[in-house]
């Protein structure tokens, strides 16, 4: 049980890939899930292109931690100085030993996620790593967002599909967001739905549809306009 008194519930389909029962939706495709994560929250934030010391991703949703993880590995291969900033608000954590089961479908990043597992399972919630300061938010974060005190340089949106867990893609949680990113920060997300683009466009970003990944036509970015 974590603080928040609420864990993630699983099933796991063809034995390797986790699926919420409470959202009724997987955490990622098998297919390449780790292609995916670099399609749609790297290339569609720009990075590695935009590290700099001090940089600060935050993201909803932080599910497995493959998103965090490939960005560990971009930014340790970037060579750039100092720790990446990883910020993740999450409502649902997955335990220790469903996060090692379901990152088990991927080696690259299992190979560099034994030491945030050891902590994690430890129960800390800020955890230090080579190359990374991750600190996960635990609770809704229609709740816990508003209140947090950092500006992302990059945001990752990654909840469960909006028609799932619509609560997660309010237009107050864009606005959240965009309050929370400072000037010329970006964003990415696989969802192209068009009621996220236009409540991220009211939130001040300039958005733009991209290709998605796979067999999924489209995905959204923007950056902070204003």
């Amino acid at each position: 049980m974590t603080a928040t008194g609420q864990t993630a519930e699983l099933e796991w389909r063809d034995g390797a890939i986790p699926v919420s029962t409470r959202f009724d939706d997987p955490y990622f495709s098998l297919a390449g899930g780790l292609a995916e994560t670099r399609h749609v929250f790297l290339a569609g934030n720009d990075l590695p292109a935009r590290f700099r010391p001090g940089f600060h991703i935050a993201e909803l949703g932080f599910g497995t931690g493959l998103n965090m993880l490939a960005a560990l590995i971009a930014w340790r291969d970037s060579g750039t100085e100092g720790p990446l900033r990883f910020t993740s608000f999450e409502a649902y954590p997955m335990a220790a030993p469903d996060i090692a089961r379901a990152l088990s479908a991927f080696p690259e990043a299992e190979a560099v996620a034994t030491p945030f597992l050891s902590q994690w399972a430890e129960g800390r919630t800020r955890i230090a790593l080579d190359g990374l300061e991750l600190e996960i938010v635990l609770g809704d974060a229609g709740e816990t967002l508003p209140t947090w005190q950092g500006r992302a340089d990059a945001w990752f949106l990654d909840g469960f599909s909006p028609a799932k867990n619509p609560d997660l893609w309010t237009d107050d949680l864009m606005a959240n967001v965009a309050r929370h990113t400072a000037l010329g920060g970006t964003f990415a997300t696989y969802s192209a739905a068009g009621g996220i683009r236009r409540a991220l466009a009211e939130a001040g970003f300039a958005v733009e549809r991209r290709a998605g990944f796979g067999t999924k036509r489209h995905m959204t970015t923007g950056v902070l306009a204003r």
